[in-house]
């Protein structure tokens, strides 16, 4: 039985059919990355996953339990946690109070033992621990919001595009952080228009295109794929 099993979900916004008959599945330990254009679905199956959307057909399970019609909020204590586009950080609140933001399932002697490791890996939110996450440069405040995803100590952290407007020298930091985390534990499902990144650290990758699994195999096998290259890593 896999971690996560996605079987032939489909989901629409409104009128617009956003993914088509989708199935993946992500096993205890890898990386499993979903690389595509834009529109293709990416982010839309993260966050059926997460119980922000609904799929109109097909089932998701999580260690054998069914996900669908679970609310959004409850995933954290099952542990899954979602590091969304964009960031999604809370721009008013200090980086204490954004990583508090994401131990609210946990005691507050589990939360305060997860803060320290969360600085352990991120040192820049050591330092700057009281600043609004607003001020924090792009860099920062993607690491806050990994380390905010992280206060739930999840099974399964789900990354969404976290190398998103970022200078080369932080994305192969965040890229690091990630090998990392899933080297000390942390099962990791991860979308990213960077594909030869994404490639390059995965167990495993799914090609979507138009929100239907185009290609999918080995993450290695698809990086020395001639349709791929020329598709997605501009060979």
């Amino acid at each position: 039985m896999s971690m996560l099993e996605i079987s032939n979900i489909d989901v629409y916004y409104g009128a617009i059919h956003a993914v088509r008959d989708i199935s993946f599945h992500v096993e205890e330990g890898e990386i499993v990355t979903l690389i595509g254009a834009n529109g293709a679905g990416k982010s839309t199956s993260l966050n059926t996953v997460a119980g922000l959307l609904r799929p109109k057909n097909g089932t998701i399970t999580f260690e054998g339990e069914s996900l669908v019609g679970v609310p959004a909020h409850k995933m954290a204590a099952k542990g899954i946690a979602l590091c969304p586009e964009g960031r999604r950080i809370f721009q008013d609140m200090t980086v204490r109070e954004n990583l508090e933001m994401g131990a609210f399932t946990r005691t507050d002697a589990e939360a305060k033992e997860t803060m320290e490791k969360v600085f352990e890996r991120f040192e820049r939110l050591r330092e700057r621990v009281n600043q609004r996450g607003g001020t924090l440069s792009g860099g920062e405040q993607q690491m806050l919001a990994m380390g905010r995803a992280l206060m739930c100590k999840p099974k399964l952290l789900m990354l969404d595009e976290p190398s998103m407007g970022l200078a080369p020298l932080l994305v192969k930091e965040i890229f690091d952080i990630i090998q990392v985390l899933n080297d000390q534990g942390t099962t990791i499902l991860l979308v990213e228009q960077n594909a030869s990144m994404a490639l390059s650290i995965a167990d495993r990758a799914y090609v979507l295109e138009t929100g239907s699994v185009a290609r999918y195999g080995a993450a290695s096998d698809l990086l020395h794929d001639e349709r791929v290259r020329k598709a997605y890593l501009g060979g």
